[in-house]
């Protein structure tokens, strides 16, 4: 195989075609070193000191090919080089180390979000399932109260006592609040301590003789007089229209505020107040404005009216209150109409307005009934209006209305003329347009604006998504379109 040397240097066949061909790892006189490293390793000895026997031995003797040859300088050197074996090892390893430890803690990232959108998802259902049964449990007791009443009036026609006798449950109406707050607060108070913490609606003060008889007295006498003529309402009307006819104090409220507190002026709480009186008027037509419907309607306006007054009294004397100023104002109620007004049902008794002639004869359980649905009513509109937002007080109190249409349909066989139940439709309507917030106009061209916005950008990214698509299919029909200037 050896030749002559060339005068480039270049001394066998293969060298040449090393040269010519520009293979890697090719350098002049590479294959006469490799024979000789051949011949070298041939001639050493089994056993012998051979010093080029550890580089020989890691090279495969059996014939190579030219790619191999070209190679070997490289795998020579690497494996005459076992530290950057390590060290590149040592990389493999940290980078495996690393890309793990990413992984786990991207793995770990994306299961703490998921519990965290788990435990929000808990926390909104719950929060709707709470809501739900605050909204039920309103509408239900006042269904309940006035159902209780229509029953009652079947033995036992005396509304004024069943007025004083459910008043005056309304004193446990703190020592509950107070049973709520040891159950519940960390810090425990005494009730004395409590009871003057809560004073404080009253003044700084607190609750004084001259305050109980200033304050007190008309909130009382307000109160008493609007359950009085709801219940004398039911004995004329239906329980489905008198329920409706009560909702009408939301517009009056609005009226009386604006007109006594200057509160903001709502065109759409105008046009509620004026569809609760058209409501008002079409009820009361329902008879042709004769007989017990009118004085029934002119009674359940009367309540719905010294409602209104109660609360609109109440903001500007006495202002917001917690929970805890609440049942201690209500509390304060019943104990007036306990140690005051007492007097009065003794009065209507002995004149025989409200006369029964043998004790045993008062249906003590349906009093009870009606005194306890009255008393979780008031408790539950004190504390829906804390807990949650008043406007779920107010659309308790709306479903109210059907809630005792179906009870009066299917127990009591009602028929409902087309003008009550058009009137009970219409007051209904301006009560839920009561419940729109101050700002409704703003929020609702903010809404319809952002609206616009969305559609316009969906629109846009329909129009880009069918121009890319026109071009590709014009490259692929091997045209290209060329934009105008």
């Amino acid at each position: 195989m050896d030749g002559k040397a060339a005068p480039n240097g270049v001394a066998t066949i293969e060298d040449r075609i090393l040269r010519i061909t520009g293979y890697y790892g090719y350098y002049p006189g590479y294959s006469s070193q490799k024979s000789a490293s051949r011949s070298s390793v041939i001639q050493c000895k089994p056993g012998g000191n051979c010093p080029s026997r550890h580089r020989g031995m890691t090279r495969q003797l059996s014939p190579l090919s030219v790619a191999e040859d070209s190679a070997a300088p490289i795998l020579e050197l690497q494996n005459r080089s076992p530290s950057g074996i390590c060290r590149h090892s040592r990389v493999e390893r940290q980078s495996r180390s690393e890309e793990g430890t990413q992984t786990h803690t991207e793995n770990s990232s994306q299961e703490a979000e998921g519990q965290t959108r788990c435990q929000s998802c808990t926390s909104t259902f719950l929060k709707l399932i709470w809501r739900f049964l605050i909204i039920l449990s309103v509408s239900s007791s006042w269904v309940g109260t006035t159902q209780f009443v229509k029953i009652t009036y079947e033995t036992f026609d005396c509304p004024f006592f069943m007025t004083w006798f459910s008043t005056n449950w309304n004193i446990m109406v703190f020592p509950i609040y107070y049973s709520g707050h040891l159950a519940t607060a960390q810090e425990k108070q005494s009730p004395i301590k409590k009871f003057r913490e809560c004073s404080r609606i009253f003044g700084e003060d607190g609750l004084t003789l001259k305050l109980f008889l200033k304050r007190t007295a008309p909130f009382s006498i307000l109160w008493t007089l609007t359950n009085y003529l709801y219940l004398l309402a039911l004995k004329k009307l239906t329980a489905t229209d008198v329920s409706a006819l009560f909702c009408c104090n939301k517009a009056f409220v609005f009226l009386l505020s604006w007109i006594v507190l200057k509160d903001r002026f709502m065109g759409a709480r105008i046009v509620a107040a004026i569809m609760a009186i058209t409501g008002i008027v079409m009820m009361a037509y329902a008879d042709g404005f004769q007989g017990d419907s009118i004085i029934g309607v002119a009674y359940a306006v009367g309540s719905a009216s010294t409602s209104a007054l109660y609360k609109v009294l109440f903001k500007m004397f006495l202002g917001s209150a917690n929970f805890g100023e609440a049942a201690h104002f209500v509390s304060t109620l019943g104990f007036f109409n306990l140690i005051f007004i007492s007097v009065t049902p003794i009065i209507l008794y002995f004149t025989k307005v409200e006369y029964w002639s043998p004790f045993s004869a008062v249906p003590w359980g349906y009093l009870c009934g009606v005194a306890g649905l009255w008393l979780a009513f008031n408790i539950l509109v004190n504390v829906g209006v804390v807990l949650t937002y008043p406007i779920l007080i107010s659309i308790g109190t709306v479903l109210s209305v059907p809630g005792n249409a179906a009870v009066d349909l299917l127990k009591h066989k009602m028929i409902f003329s087309v003008v009550r139940l058009g009137a009970t439709i219409i007051i209904c309507i301006g009560f839920l347009l009561m419940l729109l917030p101050e700002e409704w106009d703003e929020i609702t061209l903010r809404f319809i604006n952002s609206l616009k916005e969305k559609k316009s950008e969906d629109h846009a990214d329909d129009i880009t998504d069918s121009s890319v698509h026109t071009r590709s299919r014009s490259r692929a029909n091997g045209t290209v379109s060329i934009p105008l200037a």
